[in-house]
């Protein structure tokens, strides 16, 4: 039965349906995938922060993914895992907390595109332009790089979410485990009309830059590749360009698994998990791959392994 409360500033979150049997290895994998990615993204940040060998523009930018992560898994796990221990009548969430839990969830989102493309277009120069290289990813241009991806998410996000908070509600139920602004513009019994055709809009512009860049971005670096016969230059395309398109990769698949399941209302269970999935599973491999691919990462940790070995006994 529909719940009508007009403009109420206490929501309840549906929460994940999870078998009781099932609760708490969903609860523990959540949790573990939660602290793996705090730890590893974490300490990647910092290793890029202190150790002056990374500071270059790909791991400065990089940085900013890194941050991405932390801040988009911050925001919804822990309350998540608190939400899973309680029972559904007590899942219950302030309208304000609401509506910053969908932002950044938005920003998540919006930012992982903007990011990876201004990550492209530094792959590109480095390939394409490499004697001009220091001359055009200077520090200014870095900055430029990560204040646009910023900017441009935060601009996208703060309209759809703007044209949400304008509606009256007269629901309190989010028909999810947690919020975002489509379970927000559902609460309200006004004509939403606006909201779905800046929200397709928003998801068009996004997706055709996306993936405009990166087919733009990886034609040119492959027909410079094919027409080289520079083997460490292909090498190190290779290497650094799969990484990106990989990391990428990932990232689209899961956010169009999410995109998609929203179009079929019989499938929420497979939604949630999906929406859950896209912060956990690039959150997790994102340290990795670049970790594993990072010739500057891979001597850091062996010097640091060095040198605790090589502690004087006491």
């Amino acid at each position: 039965m529909e719940n009508y409360s007009y403009n109420s500033y206490t929501l309840q979150l549906q929460g994940l349906n999870v078998l009781k049997a099932s609760i708490y290895p969903v609860y523990l994998f959540f949790l573990f995938s939660y602290l793996f990615i705090m730890v590893t993204n974490v300490g990647i940040t910092v290793l890029i922060f202190i150790d002056k060998n990374l500071h270059q523009p790909m791991y400065l930018l990089f940085r900013n993914l890194l941050i991405n992560d932390i801040l988009g898994n911050s925001i919804k796990l822990p309350r998540l895992l608190l939400d899973m221990l309680r029972p559904p009548s007590e899942r219950l969430i302030s309208y304000y907390e609401c509506v910053v839990q969908a932002f950044t969830t938005h920003m998540y989102g919006t930012a992982s595109h903007t990011v990876l493309m201004i990550m492209a277009f530094d792959r590109y120069v480095a390939i394409c332009n490499p004697l001009r290289y220091s001359t055009i990813m200077n520090d200014k241009m870095v900055m430029k790089l990560t204040v646009s991806a910023w900017g441009v998410a935060f601009v996208l996000v703060g309209i759809l979410l703007g044209l949400t908070i304008r509606l009256n509600r007269c629901r309190t139920m989010i028909m999810n485990a947690h919020c975002d602004n489509a379970g927000l513009f559902k609460l309200s019994c006004e004509n939403v009309f606006i909201n779905n055709v800046y929200g397709l809009t928003f998801t068009v512009v996004l997706f055709t830059g996306s993936i405009g860049s990166m087919v733009l971005t990886y034609t040119k670096i492959t027909v410079v590749c094919l027409t080289s016969n520079n083997r460490s230059l292909n090498s190190t395309a290779f290497k650094t360009c799969s990484t990106h398109l990989f990391v990428y990769l990932i990232m689209f698949l899961c956010g169009m698994f999410v995109i998609i399941l929203h179009r079929f209302p019989q499938y929420s269970d497979y939604r949630k998990l999906c929406s859950i999935l896209f912060h956990i599973v690039p959150g997790s491999l994102n340290p990795i791959i670049y970790g594993v691919q990072s010739k500057e990462m891979k001597k850091f940790f062996l010097k640091l392994f060095k040198s605790k070995n090589t502690l004087p006994l006491i």
